[in-house]
């Protein structure tokens, strides 16, 4: 899922940027409104996260032009003004939704996350066997980022989910650390990147009912991991 971040504070833009990506998004970064619509028509992205005030085109313009293009991809205003009328005008022009600076991290990932689950949700297909599927004692949801053990719900990014997916897939077998980059990031990574293992050490105090002797992801020195 491909994210656009219209945001003229580098600060704000990067700090998102960073979060967005460890959950699992692809991110497209623009520092104006003129750059953001150029990115948007070049590169389709799912989902816009648009500042208001911008230079060279402000965030009521560029959704102005984006919705002549697109009536579908959600965007959600970031404005520094808490003011009733930038609501309303924001979601007279076709936002989604709304958001105040500052913002909390736990508030902006939950509103993207809402906005993941209707997007892969319009993704999806009819076959039972891509709604969900079984990983040891869990039920996995891909489309609901979430898994389920009795009536516990464990809410899973969707880096997260796709690194289940991958394992799921290769049952028994052994996954490469090279495997799952490519599955999961959709690019290699530098064989001394740690991202990986920290990735699979959350997952698996998610997972695991004993994190510290996993049974559902078992680690293979030098190689991968095994489902």
């Amino acid at each position: 899922m491909k994210i656009l971040i219209a945001e003229d504070d580098q600060n704000i833009r990067k700090g998102m940027a960073i979060l967005l990506e460890q959950e699992g998004y692809a991110i497209i970064e623009a520092e104006n409104g003129r750059i953001a619509l150029e990115l948007f028509v070049q590169h389709q992205p799912d989902f816009i996260i648009l500042d208001i005030m911008m230079p060279e085109l402000d965030g009521y313009s560029v959704c102005r032009e984006i919705r002549k293009l697109n009536d579908d991809v959600p965007i959600l205003f970031l404005s520094a003004k808490d003011e009733e009328i930038d609501r309303v005008v924001g979601l007279e022009l076709g936002a989604d939704d709304f958001m105040s600076k500052p913002f909390g991290v736990h508030e902006l990932r939950a509103r993207i996350k809402a906005i993941a689950k209707r997007y892969l949700k319009s993704q999806g297909t009819n076959k039972s066997a891509d709604e969900f599927f079984n990983f040891g004692d869990l039920t996995v949801y891909p489309i609901e980022l979430c898994a389920k053990r009795n009536d516990q719900v464990i809410e899973l990014s969707l880096r997260e989910v796709k690194i289940l997916e991958c394992l799921y897939q290769n049952k028994n077998q052994v996954v490469t650390r090279d495997m799952l980059f490519d599955y999961v990031w959709g690019y290699d990574y530098s064989p001394n990147s740690r991202t990986l293992d920290q990735h699979i050490s959350k997952l698996r105090k998610q997972i695991e009912i004993d994190p510290l002797n996993p049974v559902l992801i078992k680690t293979i020195h030098g190689v991968g991991y095994r489902y």
